[in-house]
């Protein structure tokens, strides 16, 4: 896909997103929009996976971290073509199989299941360490949120991931500067988080989350790093293309109503008719 597609692709993602939590009356939506960009990104360009055989032996690994946001995981896999955009409102759901949290048992292309914050970074280098054991060629890469790097079994993982020289791993943190109790440097500041991702052992990149431009050239350099694990910290924004969602903590774990899932939608259609004019 070139820019232009990608950023299309991005718009259809969100839409996915916000009609999931609307449809489900709960889930994460503010993290999840913040993070459409980076996983239009990662499962329409960087993973070498395939829809049509998910559990191919030697496709990328992706995890994610921050598990809550699995609306926009869930819409991005099926835009990608994991299962029907049809099942995206049967989000939490009595019967339905796409869950508050990703499960693998269940969901096509989900690689780990996962939900209790901090576990997921551990579980994705694990991947890694088994793919360096193994011989194997596959790439590993696993999303945080900002607020989830509170949490010390994130710098555990990250210790161990350095020590162990994964250079087939990256971590990608989503900081969109917000959690569920506000700002994540007034709950419990995590910064300057490049530069202790680097105390770590890692190579890192600070990059514009929403710039496809920058998402290419963040991981082309990753996949040239060897002899460390790579770190992308992601700047963007909480809710974004929503706007009255846009840096608003409040939205982390709500749904909209629907007045607000129609203006959600329209704001949607422009930045969509926006991109048709270029």
């Amino acid at each position: 896909m070139n820019k232009l597609e990608l950023q299309k692709m991005a718009v259809e993602v969100r839409k996915g997103i916000v009609t999931a939590v609307h449809s489900a009356k709960s889930g994460h939506p503010g993290g999840s929009l913040s993070a459409a960009d980076i996983y239009t990104y990662l499962f329409f360009e960087e993973l070498n996976i395939d829809p049509e055989n998910p559990d191919k032996p030697d496709r990328d690994r992706f995890v994610l971290s921050k598990g809550h946001t699995a609306p926009g995981y869930y819409s991005t896999l099926a835009n990608r073509g994991f299962f029907p955009v049809e099942d995206l409102p049967t989000l939490r759901h009595v019967g339905s199989y796409l869950q508050g949290h990703p499960d693998k048992k269940h969901i096509p292309g989900v690689d780990m299941s996962s939900g209790s914050l901090g576990q997921g970074i551990s579980a994705a280098v694990g991947m890694a360490l088994s793919a360096k054991l193994s011989g194997d060629d596959y790439r590993v890469y696993t999303l945080l949120g900002d607020g989830e790097i509170q949490e010390g079994q994130v710098w555990e993982a990250s210790m161990f991931a350095a020590h162990r020289k994964l250079d087939n791993f990256v971590a990608i943190v989503d900081n969109n500067g917000l959690q569920i109790d506000g700002k994540v440097d007034e709950v419990c500041s995590p910064y300057p988080i490049d530069e202790k991702f680097k105390a770590f052992g890692f190579h890192v990149i600070n990059v514009d989350g929403h710039d496809f431009d920058a998402l290419k050239a963040a991981f082309d350099e990753a996949k040239a790093t060897k002899g460390q694990p790579t770190a992308i910290i992601a700047k963007t924004i909480k809710g974004k293309d929503i706007s009255f969602m846009e840096n608003q903590a409040s939205w982390h774990g709500t749904a909209p109503n629907d007045e607000q899932y129609a203006q959600a939608m329209e704001d949607l259609k422009k930045v969509g008719e926006s991109l048709c004019q270029k």
